[in-house]
């Protein structure tokens, strides 16, 4: 029976809704869109015209990828984050809410000081380091990850974003030392991973099964890489600069002793928008 893309989507909400979908008018309407090519604008225009059958079976077979566990934005190959749309890939991590608390902390830090250099370490798809530019244009970004996949997925956002020649994209590893030649920054924002690697099992199966392990595998305690930042890293950042860690549950009080311990001060932690203590920074105190 045919069908109009308003209907189209209605049905879609309501099945991914039965199968328990945490954000099923999200997803719905992603699929719809990108199965159908159309915009969100233009999917709300069209909502009245009847679907053709061709566009109806390509958008019901990402419906079941989703339903077989498939994260959407694996499927559509981008996600909006901050107000950008962001490229990704089974690569990268998905960009959450959660993790714009990480960015407007940084945000509210740099446009009390002057134009600065910034590093967004263990970046991914950029987001964290590409809000920020969005939202303080004076500054220079250097998105830094391990990955070449996160890297091509860097450069393309940069590029679309129409952020060339303000934010660069560049090879790095947070498990070992800087390179020199990457210069000293004023901020460094980071949202490693920090899943203890005996807790990736029990994740949900879309994070589990499709996420890459490389960008949450935290070490035996989920600590690795805050010590490995805190204590190799630290010369990569001006003294009296700033350091922003997105952590999770339970882990602001460690990850500020972790701080502490390598010669930080001024140890702060702020709560997400669910109340967890999401976000741990602290400025690099000079070297006596």
């Amino acid at each position: 029976m045919a069908t109009t893309y308003s209907g189209l989507y209605l049905e879609i909400r309501r099945n991914l809704k039965a199968a328990g979908s945490i954000a099923s008018d999200l997803a719905a309407r992603e699929l719809v869109c990108s199965g159908s090519g159309k915009s969100k604008e233009a999917l709300f225009r069209d909502g009245s015209l009847y679907v053709p059958m061709d566009v109806e079976s390509r958008v019901r077979a990402l419906v079941r990828r989703h339903l077989d566990g498939e994260p959407v934005a694996y499927i559509i190959g981008e996600w909006e984050f901050y107000g950008l749309t962001l490229s990704v890939s089974p690569s990268v991590l998905i960009p959450r809410p959660d993790t714009e608390t990480l960015v407007e902390k940084t945000v509210e830090y740099l446009r009390a000081q002057e134009p600065c250099r910034v590093l967004d370490l263990c970046a991914g798809c950029g987001c964290v380091g590409l809000a920020v530019a969005s939202q303080v244009p004076e500054v220079k970004v250097v998105l830094g990850d391990v990955s070449e996949a996160a890297l091509k997925l860097c450069s393309r956002n940069i590029w679309s974003n129409s952020f060339s020649g303000r934010v660069v994209p560049v090879q790095m590893d947070a498990l070992r030392a800087p390179d020199r030649r990457i210069g000293v920054f004023q901020c460094i924002t980071c949202n490693p991973p920090y899943i203890a690697s005996g807790q990736i099992a029990e994740l949900d199966a879309s994070v589990r099964d499709y996420e890459p392990r490389l960008a949450l595998d935290g070490g035996p305690d989920g600590l690795a890489f805050y010590r490995s930042i805190a204590a190799r890293w630290r010369n990569a950042l001006y003294p009296g600069g700033r350091i922003f860690f997105e952590v999770g549950i339970d882990q602001s009080l460690p990850v500020g002793q972790i701080l502490r311990e390598n010669g930080f001060g001024e140890v702060e932690s702020s709560e997400d928008r669910n109340g967890v203590r999401r976000v741990v920074t602290a400025v690099r105190y000079p070297d006596i």
